[in-house]
């Protein structure tokens, strides 16, 4: 199986660090958040990887190279000219995913020691389009599933924004952990062009597609994608 770490955002919560660096190579006691999700992945057999790259694209070239990709064989998907969101991004490294069934995608800010195997398990089993990692904690937006862990809707409980898709009696709402397992049938079903995000994508083909959540509360999970959550994680994450 292949995997996807997005690392081309631009950072802006972990300023004044990304104003000289991505964000992707932020250390955490001693350790790239790259290297540790590229570690995390090869606990689970992974070690064919894509990485994105446009904030700083040449640090993490270089990082990878001069690691030598600390194991595992990475790609590049070069996103210099305009940064394309998760989406876009994901759209933008169709190539490298055929003849694949499913792959792994990742953010390079989220740290974890969730058992991805249960979850590529869970996702196989339910023969699903996608499946998407989430957890019972706040947050300012969630997604909205049905009594089957079947993606119904998003919503934005700071703007009050809702979007249903599929009807159900009752939403329960759960926050997503940027982690996701993806049949590769997607590229077929992304209508959208250019820059965009992966909620637009399964918003857009939820109501006809099966997309399930993934339970896992109770694992560590940090977003270290702000200043303080750099000095948390390093306590979370030896």
């Amino acid at each position: 199986m292949k995997a996807m770490i997005f690392a081309a955002g631009l950072g802006t919560r972990l300023k004044p660090f990304t104003d000289k660096h991505p964000k992707a190579l932020a250390v955490v006691n001693n350790k790239t958040l790259l290297q540790r999700n590229i570690e995390y992945l090869q606990q689970f057999g992974i070690k064919e990887v894509i990485v994105n790259v446009h904030h700083f694209a040449e640090q993490i070239i270089h990082t990878i190279e001069e690691n030598k990709g600390w194991g595992s064989n990475i790609s590049i998907s070069d996103e210099t000219d305009e940064v394309l969101e998760t989406g876009g991004g994901l759209q933008k490294a169709a190539w490298y995913f055929e003849g694949e069934n499913d792959f792994v995608v990742m953010n390079a800010d989220i740290l974890t020691d969730m058992h991805l195997d249960e979850m590529i398990r869970q996702h196989q089993h339910n023969k699903c389009l996608a499946t998407i990692a989430v957890s019972n904690r706040t947050s300012s937006r969630y997604f909205l599933f049905n009594a089957n862990n079947e993606l119904c809707g998003w919503e934005n409980v700071k703007t009050n924004e809702q979007k249903i898709v599929r009807a159900t009696e009752t939403f329960t709402p759960k926050a997503f952990s940027g982690i996701h397992v993806i049949n590769a049938s997607i590229f077929q079903l992304i209508q959208q062009q250019g820059k965009f995000s992966m909620v637009d994508v399964y918003l857009s083909v939820a109501s006809t597609h099966s997309i399930f959540s993934y339970n896992h509360s109770g694992s560590k999970l940090i977003d270290v994608g702000k200043p303080e959550n750099i000095v948390k994680a390093a306590t979370l994450f030896v």
